[in-house]
Parts: structure tokens; sequence; C-alpha cells
């Protein structure tokens, strides 16, 4: 995986993969540009590539770089990693953090404040996999990039 500057963010179509792979430092205000840096990314993907992404799309896989970026930040000391890659009809998410300990998604309480990003993202995405790897733990996402808008956001039946 290539690693560019914090912030920049590069299209690589030279080996037939379209994705970026994005630094950020782990600062406040690398949640919003994560998600910044994903709709630009997927506009590209439109607009260069041919490939139709829907609005709701667009905005799932903005929430769910938002949730995975927010708890990398969270409980991970220093620099987060952010890969998007086409793959077929879908983007798949990838977020590497320095914190080995894998996340474990809470059973849904209507009654907890806070820490549902996971359950979040299990519902939208079409496949999610969490992962150590050396120095730390990926956490991927499959989101599909056109959907049924009146059908599940994940275009399967919720779990």
């Amino acid at each position: 995986m290539d690693v560019f500057p914090q912030g920049e963010s590069r299209t690589r179509p030279d080996d037939g993969l379209i994705r970026t792979t994005i630094a950020l430092d782990g600062g406040g205000a690398c949640i919003a540009e994560a998600r910044h840096l994903t709709a630009a990314f997927l506009a590209r993907v439109q607009a260069e590539h041919g490939i139709p992404v829907s609005v709701r799309a667009m905005d799932l896989t903005q929430l769910v770089v938002s949730e995975l970026v927010t708890n990398a930040r969270k409980y991970a000391p220093g620099p987060v990693l952010l890969e998007l890659r086409v793959v077929g009809a879908a983007v798949d998410v990838m977020v590497w953090d320095s914190d080995p300990v894998l996340p474990v998604a809470q059973a849904p309480d209507p009654g907890r404040v806070g820490r549902h990003g996971l359950e979040i993202v299990r519902a939208v995405a079409q496949r999610f996999e969490v992962r150590r790897e050396p120095g730390g733990k990926r956490v991927s996402a499959r989101m599909a990039l056109w959907d049924d808008p009146d059908g599940p956001p994940a275009g399967h039946p919720p779990l």
C-alpha cells in the first residue's frame, strides 16, 4: 500500500485498481478531512471511470469513513491510514491504526449514549472485517456504490 503525506490522496489506476490511500495525522480535523477526501474520491470514480455512485452510497460511505476514523483517532495514538478501493460495484473502506486491540461491537442498546459506531457500520456495510496487522490493526467495510433506495442500505437484509 502506498502511503502519501498527511492529507494527500492519490488514485493509482496504473495497477488496474481504482484506489486512493490517505495518511491522516490523527488530529481533530482528520475526521472531517477523511469525509471530504472520500467524497472527492467517489466523485472522481464516477466522473473519470463512469462507475455510478448513488447519493445514498456517497452519504453512507462518508458515514462509515467518519465512524472508522473516529474510532481510530479515539482509541489509537498516532497516525491513521485510510484506503479506499473500488471492487466491482462496491468500495472497500480500510482504516489502519496503531492499536492492536480489536474493537468489539456491543449489543444494541437504545439507552446507551454513544459507542454505536460499529453497530452503524455493520448495519450499512455489505461486509465488515477486523484484522490485526504488524504494528496495529485494519478495520474494513465494503460499501455498495449503487443500491435500491427503497431497500436495505447495504443491499442485504438487516442483521
